[in-house]
């Protein structure tokens, strides 16, 4: 009888049609450019790095996203809101690799706010999964920004988590390279480890 294959743990990633396939000279299926300049709405970069338990970099994590456009709406077939308009320009998917620091970043746009569950408006977000080695299921989480005070304090999801862990979900607005950024580490376990959602 054969013996049972040895277990895997996920990653590290063959980047090939990842994160990096120009490198080997194909094209990604994803990127972490989502805004082209016809896309509708406020230029923003989302950075951060991913850290292990230690306050280690992981330098071959893959961070995907998902958002709403620069109105609150998904291009979505379930999004059939028509008075938030879709824009053809902007999909609101993207993927980064992590570098050898563990550095990731995005290149899009703010997204609006939406509604949410009972009509409940919530804040503008983006919706982020985190891929790592070590993890055999992926990790669902959020960014939020730091500057819509308000609407943060209005959401219903922000709202259900500890007062004291909603900071690990909010990404610091600052000056990035002369652009709009907000800046946001992703801590995998450990001391302010982020807050991680199950789907």
């Amino acid at each position: 009888m054969a013996k049972q294959t040895a277990s895997q743990t996920v990653g590290p990633y063959f980047a090939y049609c990842l994160t990096e396939a120009e490198r080997y000279g194909g094209r990604d299926i994803a990127s972490n450019v989502l805004a082209a300049e016809e896309t509708l709405g406020h230029r923003i970069r989302i950075e951060g790095r991913v850290l292990d338990g230690a306050g280690k970099p992981v330098p071959d994590a893959m961070i995907e996203i998902w958002q709403a456009n620069a109105v609150g709406r998904y291009d979505h077939p379930e999004d059939t809101r028509t008075q938030a308009a879709l824009d053809p320009a902007f999909k609101g998917f993207g993927r980064a690799g992590t570098d050898a620091s563990g550095r990731f970043f995005f290149d899009t746009v703010k997204p609006g706010a939406l509604p949410g569950r009972g009509g409940a408006q919530q804040a503008p977000h983006v919706n982020v999964i985190v891929f790592a080695r070590g993890m055999l299921v992926h990790a669902y989480t959020r960014l939020y920004f730091s500057d819509d005070h308000e609407a943060n304090a209005a959401d219903p999801v922000l709202a259900s988590i500890p007062e004291r862990r909603r900071r690990t979900l909010i990404a610091e607005r600052r000056q990035s390279d002369g652009r709009v950024a907000y800046r946001l580490d992703i801590r995998l376990q450990g001391e302010d480890e982020t807050v991680f959602f199950d789907v």
